[in-house]
C-alpha cells in the first residue's frame, strides 16, 4: 500500500509538469494537504511540514497529540517529517516547508542531521492560515536553519566526527537470544524482528541504549519505530512515538486498530522506554497487548540480516 506522506520522485516530477511549479513551488503548495492531516485532539492546532530529500522524494509531517497524556508527549511536525524520511531511508533533506515558524524544540531536533545547517526552510504562514502565504516561493524565500538556530548546540559538541547521525547508515549490531524469541508465540516472530531491525537503526549515540517498538494493528499489517536521541535530550522521539508516526505515516486510522506491540530495548539499560510505552499504550490503544523483549550485542547474523544469539 503507498503511504500518502511520501510522493515518490517520478511522481513529483510528473506534478510539476501538470500544475507548471517548480520543486519548491511545489513544496510549498503541498503544506495545506500536510496540514489537514495532522490529529492535534488536545490543542486543536494543526501543522504541516513538507521536506524535500535528496533522493527527490517528498515527505510530509502532521503533529501529533494524544488524548490524556500531557502535551510534552506529543510529536511536532518537523519531527515526523524526519522520522517518516527515515523509516523511507531517505539520506539528507534539503528543503523543508513548514506552515509555521518551526519551534525551537524543531530546531534543535533537525540538528541530529548531518547538513543541518544547510536545510532551506521556508515559513508558508503563520499558523492561522492556511498555509499558502507564499503562493509562488522562489529560492530566496527559504532560509537556512543556521537563520533561525544561529548558535546551535549538536551532535557535534559531544560525538567524535565519525559517529553515524540521524538519516545515515547504522547498525547497532543487536540480537535477540533464541530463549528470548522463543519466550513470544510464533505469531509475534514477524512483530519481533521488525522491532529488532528498527533497534538497529536507532539513533541512540548519546545514551547507548538504542531500542524500538512494533505495533501490529487489525488485518495484520506492522508498523515499526526507532528511538531518535537529540544531543539536547528533551527534543528527542521516544521508540512508541516513532512507532505511531510510522503508523499514521503508512495509512493507519484509529489508534484503537493496534492490537499488539513489542519493544525491543537493552536489558539493564540507563535508558529504559517500558514506562513511557506502557503509559502511551494504555491512554491511545488501552485493549493493545504488550511485551517487552532485551537485546544484547550480538554474536551472529542470520540470512535476513535479522541477528540472533543461540543460546
Amino acid at each position: 500500500m503507498a503511504s500518502v506522506f511520501v510522493i515518490e520522485r517520478e511522481e513529483v516530477e510528473s506534478l510539476g509538469k501538470k500544475t507548471r511549479l517548480t520543486t519548491l513551488q511545489l513544496l510549498a503548495s503541498l503544506v495545506p494537504q500536510a496540514k489537514s492531516k495532522a490529529r492535534p485532539p488536545v490543542s486543536n492546532y494543526r501543522v504541516g511540514a513538507v521536506g524535500l530529500g535528496a533522493s527527490g522524494r517528498i515527505f510530509f509531517g502532521v503533529n501529533l497529540e494524544f488524548p490524556g497524556l500531557p502535551l510534552s508527549q506529543s510529536v511536532h511536525a518537523e519531527q515526523f517529517l524526519v522520522a517518516n524520511a527515515a523509516l523511507h531511508g531517505e539520506s539528507a533533506l534539503t528543503h523543508i516547508a513548514v506552515s509555521t515558524t518551526p519551534c525551537g524544540h524543531c530546531r534543535q531536533f533537525l540538528q541530529e542531521i548531518r547538513s543541518a545547517p544547510e536545510i532551506s526552510v521556508l515559513v508558508t504562514g503563520d499558523g492561522d492560515t492556511d498555509g499558502s502565504a507564499h503562493p509562488d516561493p522562489g529560492p530566496d524565500d527559504f532560509r537556512r536553519i543556521a537563520f533561525f538556530l544561529p548558535h546551535r548546540f549538536g551532535p557535534r559538541d559531544l560525538l567524535h566526527g565519525d559517529v553515524p547521525l540521524l538519516l545515515e547508515n547504522r547498525n547497532n549490531r543487536l540480537a535477540i537470544a533464541s530463549s528470548a524469541a522463543d519466550s513470544l508465540p510464533v505469531e509475534d516472530r514477524d512483530l519481533l524482528h521488525s522491532a529488532l531491525r528498527a533497534a538497529n537503526r536507532s539513533h541512540a549515540p548519546y545514551s547507548g541504549c538504542p531500542s524500538a517498538v512494533a505495533l501490529r494493528a487489525k488485518g495484520g499489517r506492522v508498523f515499526a519505530g526507532s528511538y531518535i536521541e537529540s544531543a539536547a535530550h528533551n527534543p528527542g522521539l521516544h521508540p512508541i512515538q516513532a512507532a505511531l508516526v510510522a503508523f499514521v505515516a503508512g495509512g493507519g486510522g484509529g489508534y484503537e486498530e493496534i492490537e499488539r506491540a513489542v519493544l525491543v530495548e537493552r536489558k539493564g539499560a540507563v535508558v529504559a522506554q517500558e514506562g513511557v510505552v506502557r503509559l502511551v499504550l494504555a491512554s491511545v490503544a488501552p485493549t493493545c497487548s504488550f511485551s517487552v523483549v532485551h537485546c544484547q550485542p550480538q554474536i551472529s547474523v542470520d540470512g535476513d540480516g535479522d541477528a540472533l544469539n543461540h543460546n
